[in-house]
């Protein structure tokens, strides 16, 4: 009896031995690649084509595609809202940190919900997931795709317009490609933008 005990402990360690060793291996290469943003995307754009061209090619697992499609509209709006939501600061008593709503407060930068990063690791995870599982033929509901594919654009168009409302009544923008930047300060304490 002691001799199965030993061997049952000496196997379970050697597999969570493997398994985090697996884990460390995987978050090594995610802390290398963080830093190549414009790589990641592409690559992260390559796997959906993949997953595109293979439901294309097995005319199957709508239902599949469907669910990663709100998953992923999901991720978009975590990503384009902030992480202090203005809306939420009228009901709330305690005056942390928030976007200014005036020309004269003070500057806060734009902090999103989700991350940019995990944004793309839940994209790529998400999208291999469901590469996985059009390799099972239980997962191929049949159903009519043009409904799906109807009520996926209404969804969106209703989802980002709300999105776009509560961006301009809260006058954020949560891309940083076209805002001003700034140098520093004159003596006299007036900002100076940079052109």
């Amino acid at each position: 009896m002691q001799d199965f005990t030993s061997d049952s402990n000496r196997q379970q360690s050697t597999i969570s031995l493997a398994f985090l060793r697996l884990s460390q291996m995987l978050q090594k290469f995610l802390d290398d690649i963080t830093p190549f943003k414009t790589a990641r995307w592409i690559a992260a754009l390559v796997i959906v084509l993949v997953f595109m061209i293979r439901i294309i090619m097995l005319q199957g697992w709508y239902i599949i595609t469907y669910a990663l499609g709100i998953y992923h509209l999901n991720l978009f709006i975590a990503f384009l809202t902030p992480k202090i939501d203005p809306a939420m600061e009228e009901f709330e008593d305690d005056s942390g940190p928030a976007l200014p709503t005036r020309a004269n407060e003070e500057f806060r930068p734009f902090i999103r919900r989700l991350p940019e990063f995990k944004f793309w690791y839940s994209v790529v995870k998400s999208t291999i997931l469901s590469i996985f599982l059009t390799f099972f033929q239980f997962f191929d509901v049949p159903v009519f795709w043009p409904i799906l594919v109807l009520y996926f654009i209404v969804l969106f168009c209703i989802t980002m317009k709300r999105q776009i409302m509560h961006m301009i009544r809260y006058r954020y923008l949560p891309f940083t490609h076209s805002k001003p930047k700034y140098q520093g300060h004159e003596e006299s304490g007036k900002v100076i933008r940079a052109k």
